[in-house]
């Protein structure tokens, strides 16, 4: 078998659409190869494909192409994020990660992931792109859980032009998690709990959830420790130094989540990177004009609000301005 032709993308449909400014772009599904059977997603591209080309990694658990996941989060984050950087010229391509939605054939158990496999998996995007767009290398922007995966996978390769990382931890993800944790005084119970588990993992050991208090046990359930073993060994800090290329890291200062510190961590690992600090947008890129954690959290479920101020043009503006700087990441 061809190994090049089984990785050739495969066009379900193309349609053109208008962009939120008007100009005509082409929406079209994408395959690449997964491990039993095909990666799906989404291309959105100006009907004129001269601009940079951009992967978007989606953030952690059942998050679809889209931003949504069936846990209630239905922000549309990464499909309004592709509606604004194609009105920029900037083509997307946004994924159903292996084990989902529509890369359900990709692997017959979801959770039987690991790091490496969606960066095996980013690699075979990043493939698949070049050779449908024509560009000479591809940008990775990963959010949240999503820039560890675009910082493990940039690494080394040459077809990755730089990396975008959007809300993404600066520390490792098993100290991210214990600062959640106590963030919350609602969670001072489980922490005698939660706690130990974080550290076992830590050190790759399973953790037996028989006693765990039930609202522990879907976030150390056996299903995930693996992935869980695997994600706790990364240091993003570490990974993103030296990296060498262009990188752009965008943080909220309303999110709840991954925090201002950790942008500044990325960003002292990578002295030479794009610091953007967006006041009042959160985790899921909406605005948030408050302090009231309530009203924060019902943006993650309102697909109908745009994306906050600022966050179309910074990350457009910086893909365009490199892009043009070095020629690389454009599409044909």
């Amino acid at each position: 078998m061809n190994p090049v032709k089984h990785l050739l993308a495969i066009v379900a449909f193309s349609c053109p659409i208008a962009s939120g400014a008007g100009e005509p772009a082409a929406e079209s599904f994408i395959e690449a190869r997964g491990p039993a059977g095909p990666l799906k997603g989404t291309m959105l591209s100006p009907v004129v494909k001269h601009g940079p080309v951009v992967l978007i990694i989606p953030g952690s658990g059942p998050t679809d192409r889209d931003g949504n996941s069936p846990l209630g989060l239905r922000a549309a984050t990464y499909r309004r994020l592709a509606e604004g950087l194609v009105a920029r010229g900037v083509t997307t391509v946004r994924i159903d990660k292996r084990g989902m939605f529509g890369s359900a054939a990709a692997t017959a158990d979801a959770n039987a992931v690991s790091i490496p496999d969606y960066v095996t998996d980013v690699h075979a995007w990043t493939t698949v792109i070049r050779q449908r767009t024509g560009a000479s290398c591809i940008w990775v922007l990963g959010h949240s859980e999503g820039g560890l995966v675009a910082l493990a996978a940039a690494k080394g390769q040459q077809d990755v032009c730089g990396i975008v990382l959007v809300c993404a931890a600066g520390r490792p993800m098993g100290e991210l998690l214990r600062d959640q944790l106590r963030a919350n005084p609602a969670n001072a119970p489980l922490l005698a709990q939660a706690l130990p588990a974080i550290d076992a993992l830590e050190a790759g050991k399973h953790v037996d959830t028989t006693d765990m208090a039930p609202a522990l046990t879907r976030l150390f359930r056996p299903q995930v420790q693996g992935f869980l073993m695997s994600a706790f060994s990364y240091d993003p800090a570490k990974l993103l130094s030296g990296y060498g290329k262009p990188v752009l890291i965008v943080q909220g200062q309303r999110d709840i989540q991954v925090h201002e510190s950790d942008a500044r961590i990325l960003k002292q690992a990578d002295p030479q990177a794009t610091l953007a600090l967006l006041p009042d947008v959160n985790h899921v890129l909406k605005s948030v004009t408050s302090d009231d954690m309530k009203a924060n959290v019902a943006t993650y479920a309102d697909a109908s609000l745009p994306l906050a101020p600022g966050v179309v043009d910074v990350i457009g503006g910086f893909l365009t301005a490199n892009a043009k700087s070095d020629g690389a990441g454009s599409g044909s």
